[in-house]
C-alpha cells in the first residue's frame, strides 16, 4: 500500500502488495488511487487490457515529456525502446502529439510490423548493427544529433543508459518508464 503497509497476511506473516494492486490475487484490497471506474457498458475483455502499461505509455508521451507538462512537441523525433504494451502506447501517444519521426528500438523483429501499425516511422534492431557502432550512434545519425525524446520501456539499465545517450545535447529528453530490478544502477558519462 502506499503507506507502505500491507493488508495480507498469511500464517501470521505480512504480504506485500505486488506493484501495489495485486492483481494476480483472487480478491484484493488496494489504495483508492489504483481504482478506476469502468462503466458497465464496456466490454470486460477489452478493458482489462487498458490498465498500468497502456494509460503509463501513452500518458508518457502526453503529458509527463516535455517541460511544460503538455507532453512531447509536434514535429519532434523521438524514440522508444522496447515496443511491448507500454511502448506501443508511447507510440500511440506520440502520433498524436504530432511527432515527425518514431523509431522503435526492439531486439524482436517481429515486434516491427505491430510498430508500424500503431504509427512507427522506424524500426531499428540494436542486435543488426554494424559491428562497433551503438544504437545510440544509429539514433544520432537518424535525428541530426540526437532524438528530442526518447523513452525507455524495458526496464534494463544498460538500455536506460543508450536511451539517455541518444538524446540530442543541450535539449533532449530520456523519460524511464520501464522499472529496473532492485539494486540496479543507471550510469553514464558524458563525451
Amino acid at each position: 500500500m502506499p503507506d507502505g503497509t500491507s493488508r495480507f497476511t498469511c500464517k501470521g506473516k505480512s504480504l506485500l502488495h505486488f506493484m501495489g494492486t495485486s492483481t494476480f490475487s483472487q480478491y484484493t484490497v488496494v489504495a483508492d488511487i489504483s481504482v478506476v471506474a469502468i462503466t458497465e457498458k464496456a466490454p470486460m475483455d477489452r478493458t482489462c487490457l487498458l490498465g498500468c502499461g497502456i494509460t503509463t505509455g501513452y500518458g508518457a508521451a502526453v503529458i509527463t515529456a516535455g517541460r511544460s507538462g503538455n507532453g512531447l512537441e509536434k514535429g519532434s523525433n523521438v524514440a522508444v525502446f522496447g515496443a511491448g504494451c507500454v511502448g506501443l502506447s508511447v507510440i500511440q501517444g506520440a502520433v498524436v502529439k504530432g511527432a515527425e519521426k518514431i523509431i522503435v528500438v526492439d531486439v524482436n523483429n517481429s515486434k516491427k510490423e505491430w510498430a508500424e501499425k500503431f504509427g512507427a516511422t522506424d524500426f531499428v534492431n540494436p542486435m543488426e548493427l554494424e559491428e562497433g557502432k551503438t544504437v545510440q550512434d544509429k539514433l544520432i545519425e537518424m535525428t541530426d544529433g540526437g532524438c528530442d525524446y526518447t523513452f525507455d520501456c524495458t526496464g534494463n539499465v544498460n538500455v536506460m543508459r543508450s536511451a539517455l545517450e541518444a538524446c540530442h545535447k543541450g535539449w533532449g529528453e530520456s523519460i524511464v518508464i520501464g522499472v529496473a530490478a532492485a539494486g540496479q544502477e543507471i550510469s553514464t558519462k558524458r563525451e
